[in-house]
């Protein structure tokens, strides 16, 4: 039974519990750091921006995750298959990099040493700001196995300086606008965890938001138009435990007729903590959203750049990604780490809207991952 929550509240009591499990099509519950009960280090706040265009992409990220801050940029090659990205960690923040208590509207401007990343939001828009001058001056990236047949070399054997292909030099600047589809419906989630009552994961995911502005890597620049650039917002606060294991994906674009296309999307994920109230599982189209149980990502452990699957339990979904490349991070502080797999290329398959409707899905770019911390 997935419960959706409708009336407007704090999201937790007076002893830093939620009030209310469930999802909701807007955020209709507030957030309040200072009602948060459970130890600063616990805490952990998130803004994640991916924006897709037709041939290159941009992902951007401010956190706050306690014993660790953490602002991190990626420019996606989706035309040739790769990346190239690069992060900033400072100690102990825990609270310093005021990051809003609001999905909908908020300012936050974080910067160390040369770099700085601004996100602003407010009446539908969004407004993505990144200055990082020595962004890609650390080793170079590798470029991922073109195909998945075991008798290529590894990766590790294969070094393609990709800042070199595509800009031919270091550095990134950037100011891009996600615009909101006016009244449109968004995935946000409350959801416990096992254990301490007081951990928790409020969750908003905004797909289907056009992008425009423009990115330069090196001297190669980017130019994003409305008609066929799409980003999506990964808002995220809570109370975490120590280990943790997700699973996410998610895509925005097109669908339909050429000359009558139809904006669509989708969030599906699991491992956010007790989700027997809701899952997080949705599809959007045209900004409604339609809601969706549970569900199963089927992959290859052994090699993520295999064809991933998802399907539901109710047989409305089944989607096959085509991965391009691999944006894989492991990051090892003995007491901290996280190892991600995040995986880029293009969805096909078919979903079936709340009203019987089916969707076929073909070329759709967006993204899936896996996700272990220890934090």
């Amino acid at each position: 039974m997935e419960r959706e929550i409708t009336g407007n509240g704090p999201l937790l009591d007076a002893g830093g519990r939620l009030r209310e499990r469930g999802w909701s099509r807007r955020p209709v519950l507030a957030y309040d750091r200072a009602a948060i009960t459970a130890p600063a280090w616990r805490i952990k706040e998130w803004d994640y921006y991916c924006v897709l265009g037709p041939e290159r992409g941009l992902a951007l990220t401010i956190a706050d995750n306690g014993y660790m801050g953490f602002l991190s940029a990626s420019v996606l090659d989706l035309a040739e298959g790769g990346h190239v990205s690069d992060s900033v960690m400072t100690a102990f923040p825990m609270g310093a990099m005021r990051l809003p208590g609001s999905s909908e509207e908020g300012k936050v401007e974080v910067s160390a040493g040369t770099t700085i990343l601004r996100f602003e939001a407010g009446s539908g828009e969004r407004r993505l700001f990144v200055s990082w001058p020595g962004f890609g001056a650390k080793d170079a990236p590798r470029l991922p196995r073109a195909s998945c047949c075991g008798s290529l070399p590894p990766d590790e054997a294969r070094p393609i300086v990709l800042r070199d292909r595509i800009s031919g030099g270091v550095g990134l600047e950037g100011e891009l606008v996600l615009s909101e589809i006016p009244a449109g419906e968004s995935m946000t989630i409350a959801t416990p965890f096992a254990g301490d009552g007081r951990r928790f994961y409020y969750n908003r995911k905004v797909n289907c938001m056009s992008a425009r502005g423009s990115f330069r890597l090196g001297n190669l620049e980017t130019r994003l138009e409305p008609e066929s650039a799409f980003g999506v917002l990964d808002w995220g606060r809570g109370v975490w435990p120590y280990a943790n294991l997700w699973y996410w994906a998610s895509a925005s674009g097109l669908v339909g007729a050429s000359d009558r296309p139809k904006r669509f999307g989708f969030n599906l994920g699991y491992g956010f903590g007790d989700t027997s109230a809701a899952s997080e599982n949705a599809l959007f189209l045209e900004g409604r959203a339609h809601k969706l149980g549970r569900l199963t990502f089927e992959i290859d452990p052994a090699d993520f750049l295999r064809p991933w699957r998802i399907r539901d339990e109710e047989g409305r979904l089944d989607l096959r990604l085509d991965p391009s490349f691999d944006r894989s991070s492991k990051t090892d502080l003995l007491a901290l780490a996280s190892i991600q797999h995040q995986v880029f290329g293009t969805w096909s398959g078919r979903a079936r809207l709340d009203d019987g409707t089916e969707l076929t899905i073909e070329g759709l770019k967006g993204f899936a991952e896996e996700v272990k911390n220890r934090w």
